[in-house]
């Protein structure tokens, strides 16, 4: 699949940056409802994810469910697109929510704060 400036559709699975050790694997199950986000989230895959993100922001309604529980890494270009998407669905009248979000994440999230920004919903424990 072509990176560029893809729509990102319903249905779409992505790989950026190769083997998905290595890289950052992006499927979106409903169009501008709900994505899901597995491999690394950093400097390298950032600019893919901020486009998928703003675009399904812009094509959808309500709230935006990113699915993060497989993330290995986050890096801070990784939380740079997530605020940026955060601000860019306040804007539109949505809310990005940040689900499945493992401890480790959380523990990041709080540290930084920006658990007070993001709406997250941390992993379920069994």
């Amino acid at each position: 699949m072509e990176l560029g400036r893809h729509p990102f559709t319903e249905g779409d699975v992505a790989a950026v940056g190769g083997r998905m050790s290595q890289g950052l694997q992006i499927e979106v199950l409903r169009r501008g409802e709900k994505v899901v986000l597995a491999g690394r989230l950093d400097n390298r895959s950032a600019p893919v994810v901020r486009t998928l993100l703003h675009t399904a922001i812009e094509d959808g309604v309500g709230d935006l469910l990113v699915h993060v529980g497989q993330l290995e890494i986050w890096d801070a270009g990784g939380l740079g697109v997530l605020v940026g998407a955060h601000r860019k669905a306040r804007q539109c009248d949505r809310r990005l929510v940040l689900t499945d979000v493992p401890p480790r994440q959380l523990r990041l999230l709080r540290a930084t704060r920006l658990s007070r920004m993001l709406t997250v919903q941390p992993l379920a424990v069994a």
